[in-house]
């Protein structure tokens, strides 16, 4: 892995001269306008960029995306990769160890997800102060290499409490309903059923979704602040559970995402 990583940085780094981003982030499925921000100085294909897999998902376009937001350098996934989409939990966290590499030390990451909490909305944003990891597997299993992380990562504070109340000032000074809760992250690509959505409200999470926690572990494994962020695209509360596409979810996010992007911008202004 090590050698995988040192490989992909020293070919991205040959491609984006002395770029250095400080900031890392991860857009979800219909929330790639946040791009349209950036003063973009390179973009790279994932199909171009060594040991990075594909992604396959219609809403990521698929882009790794260097420029200036904010006032500050930032490097951008444009797309994810998913643990359904076939992949590993090492393919899926690469990009975090690339970024890493590159140097940056904050990563936001984003996604759209359903809501079990009744107190949601659809539409509504959700800073995520915590998760819960129910992917069948952790990305930090297997050999441990003390240049990545400690073997023991503690996760005590997994989302920066203070980027969280960053946050929460940003949004209330725009007028922007936020809420704090729990993620829960499932493997997919099957929506949940009434009774998982129980479940996982009964267990205590407040979102569900199917991504951002394995990136999140290793981001947090690599020493980084994390930052994350939620749009509830469908609800899932007992006794109301509504029929949800793909399409539906990327319309929802699409709809919402100019507020997601105000918050991160500012966010980034003023880490």
């Amino acid at each position: 892995m090590l050698d995988q990583i040192e490989f992909t940085t020293k070919s991205i780094r040959e491609r984006t001269a002395d770029f250095k981003p400080s900031i890392g982030i991860i857009l979800g499925t219909g929330l790639g306008g946040l791009v349209k921000e950036i003063k973009i100085a390179y973009t790279l294909p994932y199909n171009e960029i060594p040991h990075f897999a594909l992604s396959t998902v219609e809403g990521h376009s698929g882009k790794l995306i260097f420029g200036e937001l904010s006032g500050k350098q930032v490097v951008v996934m444009q797309g994810r990769f998913h643990f359904y989409e076939g992949y590993d939990m090492k393919q899926i966290t690469f990009p975090v160890r690339v970024m890493k590499a590159l140097g940056i030390s904050t990563l936001c990451v984003s996604n759209a997800c359903g809501g079990m909490n009744p107190a949601f909305q659809v539409g509504e944003l959700m800073i995520i102060n915590d998760h819960i990891n129910l992917f069948p597997t952790n990305p930090l299993i297997g050999k441990n290499y003390p240049e990545l992380g400690p073997r023991f990562p503690d996760m005590g504070e997994t989302y920066k409490k203070e980027l969280r109340e960053l946050a929460k000032q940003i949004a209330k000074e725009n007028n922007i309903k936020v809420d704090e809760g729990v993620y829960a992250g499932l493997t997919g690509p099957c929506f949940e059923t009434p009774a998982e959505f129980r479940y996982l409200r009964r267990i205590g999470a407040d979102v569900v979704g199917m991504s951002t926690v394995p990136e999140v572990i290793v981001a947090k494994h690599a020493g980084l602040d994390v930052f994350g962020i939620s749009i509830v695209t469908d609800l899932g509360v007992e006794g109301h559970v509504e029929k949800v596409t793909h399409e539906e979810v990327q319309h929802i996010a699409n709809l919402q995402e100019p507020k997601l992007t105000l918050i991160i911008k500012e966010l980034v202004k003023r880490i």
